[in-house]
């Protein structure tokens, strides 16, 4: 799932593309050069992210949402606790009972719930239009953090009233029959459990280890993700044989690509890039989402499609740039 997220805490834990926009740094922070490997970095999450929902639909067209998303998440989460423990040492993993219960809350908010539900909605609608809508997760953080307390700014504001105006427009597809509403509904829940993930995150006790918390959360998440496929009932008459080329392929994908390298890049850009530049990921991943379903899926440019994912995009644009400069 690719989903931007606003957020007042400066710490990552990008399990999957978007999990939150840091904070503005601090006004007496030193510029940061922008160098040939920062663009690098940059185009890595734009294209990669952006490029998880395509993946996930190609996924979903052979294997059961749930327990390949969940085998995505435990395999790239035992990845990624991997390659911490051999970089960093074995101590690097180590974290309190109270950070490993908080890392599990923010996984099955994440993954299980706003990953999760992206994944079986996509068994229904369309890569591209799942996208536009899970791009609104800025204005469910806005509203979040104004209910516990918190006082986004006018401009957040403005850009909550544009995004909801793009949603109505989004959902024009569902009421009007062209897609089914039900993985409509779904994407709008997975929006607003990740961005209660999101939000949630920042005021948990995490490991301080960006790496290590993700991993944990990814290994949380993954697991009751497969929980919830056996519950369903997905391993019956599942057949790994006539599973397709192409399904292993996207799964494998969003395993490297999705969840490690551009996480990676994400992490590196957060350390020496400008966080403004860093938060433009929030409305280019959706776009390039579009575009790959169009391309690859034949996916149809609707009028609502179009229309509706420039207005919740001007939205979050809205909100982020209003965000980064408080």
């Amino acid at each position: 799932m690719t989903s931007p997220a606003v957020d007042p805490a400066p710490e990552t834990h990008p399990a999957a593309p978007g999990l939150r926009t840091p904070a503005p740094a601090a006004p007496s922070a030193p510029a940061r050069r922008i160098t040939g490997a920062v663009w690098a970095a940059l185009g890595i999450v734009y294209v990669v992210w952006g490029s998880t929902y395509l993946g996930i639909r190609i996924v979903v067209e052979t294997l059961p949402p749930f327990l390949s998303g969940g085998a995505r998440f435990v395999t790239a989460g035992l990845l990624l606790a991997a390659i911490v423990a051999w970089r960093q040492g074995p101590a690097a993993l180590r974290v309190t009972r109270r950070e490993l219960g908080s890392a599990a809350l923010v996984g099955l908010l994440l993954i299980l719930g706003g990953n999760g539900l992206v994944v079986l909605a996509e068994t229904s609608i369309p890569s591209g239009l799942a996208a536009l809508l899970v791009a609104a997760v800025p204005i469910w953080v806005v509203l979040l953090r104004t209910l516990l307390g918190d006082r986004p700014g006018a401009g957040a504001f403005g850009g909550v009233l544009l995004g909801f105006a793009g949603l109505g427009v989004l959902t024009v597809p569902g009421l009007s029959g062209d897609v089914k509403i039900g993985g409509v509904v779904l994407v709008l829940v997975a929006a607003l459990l990740w961005s209660a993930g999101s939000v949630s995150s920042a005021r948990l006790t995490l490991p301080a280890n960006p790496f290590t918390a993700s991993a944990y959360e990814m290994l949380a998440g993954g697991l009751a993700a497969l929980g919830v496929g056996l519950v369903r009932g997905e391993h019956h008459g599942l057949d790994l044989g006539a599973v397709s080329g192409r399904s292993w392929a996207a799964l494998a994908y969003l395993v490297v690509f999705g969840s490690l390298v551009a996480f990676t890049a994400y992490a590196w850009l957060l350390q020496t890039a400008p966080v403004s530049l860093a938060a433009t990921y929030a409305y280019v991943n959706p776009v390039v989402a579009v575009l790959l379903g169009a391309l690859v899926l034949d996916e149809a440019l609707t009028w609502p499609i179009l229309l509706g994912g420039a207005i919740v995009v001007g939205g979050v644009c809205l909100i982020v740039s209003t965000e980064r400069r408080r």
